[in-house]
């Protein structure tokens, strides 16, 4: 990786900051371990930039300049090309298992296939204005407030709520004509104007026909996900749709990570209490990214690149996060000297492309001792749960984050009344569900009986601390809540 040029001021310092924390937090889902995520990293930084100052200076095949991704979308895609690249190369053992099988894959063909095959999501973005495009991604999929996203694109902050309203509904109608004019059979023609219909409000009805088919079709399913804008299922949308292989793992690892920069509260827990996370919390942050940051600084010095301080907190856009698979909640180790980044385009008083303004599966790195065994028959013998009078040992809770078709999302917090040196959590389906991929931690499942078990770096836990981890599972039919928690054999409690 050559050196790169350092930052022109305190302004492009920050862009350079919050880009490559973004990098290295999917770089880090993809790879087996930190060094091998802080080489994808720099690898796929230096492609991205290399890719974005083409584009810019028209360096391109063609004589017409092709639309740019948001910056932090563009270099994400970078990271995956480059993972491909390391594979067809023959470094793919530095890889996550389950990414190298979606890179030979069907799946992974979609993203570099036709363009009017591409994912919906990918396309609509792109179909964006710069600006516009910058705050819905920023705001949707790095979970950060409107009002600092809109300040920091030149926009009003006082209107950035019904300005964020209005771009959601523009990527609507690009994702709507993008959909029509994708090529689908007969089948999927005929349910395309109903679909648009019954994704535009959240008090229509789905009929049970369209319903079926959305389960078993996932063109139609994505396109119902980018064209409902309420229910939040935009967020999921945007980040399959762009960044594919691990964009569920990537959307919740941002979303802890700025629960934490912005003072929200601790990872998982935006929804039910705010505050500042506990001082046992912040300091297991920050010892779990120390092996990352360690790995980085070495590798950054090896190269001989210059370095300079991470921005303030103040100035920082981008929150870091899936550092040594977890939320960073501290100041981000020095960083390779910043290229010039194309600069996030300020909207024109008139812009001329929108018009009238209307108002209103992933996965992150596992476990090389992970296994999971076939699906038995058999349920176990739900065993009751501690009585709320008693002082129990444990307390769970399960949130399911989000939920599709075939799969969902969820994460589990359990809070210990004991302090731990390791810890094992099971926990059992009613449905028949299959964990497919999981994050701090590893997961092995037999039957209807899961247990996931603590990584390296999140094995102790102090008296009255939590621990949390978060995973996609399939299902069918039906969705029941898992039952019968247990931390380390003992039975736990729900948490109220």
């Amino acid at each position: 990786m050559p050196d790169l040029p350092t930052p022109q001021d305190a302004s492009e310092a920050a862009l350079f900051s919050e880009c490559w924390d973004a990098v290295l937090a999917y770089a880090d889902l993809c790879t087996s371990g930190s060094t091998a995520a802080a080489q994808l990293g720099r690898e796929a930084f230096a492609h991205g930039i290399r890719e974005a100052r083409a584009a810019e200076t028209g360096q391109v095949r063609g004589a017409r300049r092709p639309a740019l991704l948001p910056r932090i979308p563009l270099l994400l895609t970078s990271v995956r090309t480059t993972a491909a690249a390391w594979e067809e190369g023959g470094q793919g053992h530095k890889l996550d298992p389950d990414l190298r099988l979606w890179l030979n894959s069907d799946k992974a063909a979609r993203y570099t296939g036709p363009p009017l095959q591409r994912p919906l999501a990918l396309r609509g973005l792109r179909d964006l204005q710069q600006a516009d495009a910058e705050l819905l991604w920023f705001t949707e999929v790095e979970a950060l407030p409107p009002a600092l996203v809109a300040g920091r694109l030149g926009l009003d902050p006082a209107g950035a709520a019904e300005e964020l309203h209005q771009v959601r509904t523009l990527f609507r109608d690009r994702c709507h004509r993008n959909h029509l004019d994708t090529p689908m059979d007969a089948r999927c023609r005929s349910y395309a104007r109903l679909l648009d219909a019954v994704t535009r409000s959240s008090a229509a009805e789905t009929p049970d026909d369209l319903s079926r088919h959305l389960a078993t079709c996932v063109q139609c399913a994505e396109a119902a996900a980018c064209l409902r804008l309420h229910g939040g299922s935009l967020p999921g949308a945007l980040a399959g749709g762009v960044i594919g292989w691990g964009g569920l793992a990537y959307l919740e690892r941002r979303r802890r990570a700025a629960e934490v920069r912005l003072g929200v509260g601790r990872p998982g827990s935006a929804d039910k209490a705010a505050g500042e996370p506990r001082d046992g919390e912040q300091k297991a942050r920050v010892a779990r990214n120390g092996l990352l940051v360690a790995a980085v600084l070495v590798s950054v010095l090896a190269l001989g690149v210059s370095l300079m301080p991470f921005g303030g907190a103040g100035d920082d856009l981008g929150a870091p996060g899936g550092v040594d698979r977890q939320p960073v909640a501290d100041p981000a180790p020095p960083l390779p000297s910043a290229p010039s980044l194309p600069p996030a385009t300020s909207k024109p008083a008139d812009q001329t492309t929108r018009g009238t303004k209307q108002p209103g599966k992933p996965g992150a790195s596992e476990d090389k001792n992970r296994h999971t065994q076939p699906q038995g028959t058999s349920s176990p013998t739900a065993r009751t749960e501690p009585g709320e009078s008693a002082d129990p040992v444990c307390r769970v809770a399960y949130d399911l984050v989000n939920q599709w078709p075939d799969g969902f999302q969820a994460t589990v917090t359990v809070t210990s009344a004991e302090s731990l040196d390791s810890w094992r959590v099971a926990w059992s389906f009613r449905d028949g569900q299959r964990v497919g991929q999981i994050w701090d931690a590893s997961v092995s499942q037999d039957g209807s009986r899961v247990t996931a078990t603590a990584a390296d770096y999140n094995k102790s836990v102090p008296a009255g601390g939590d621990l949390a981890f978060g995973f996609i599972s399939s299902w069918r039919g039906k969705n029941s809540p898992p039952y019968d928690f247990e931390l380390n054999g003992h039975a736990c409690a729900k948490s109220s």
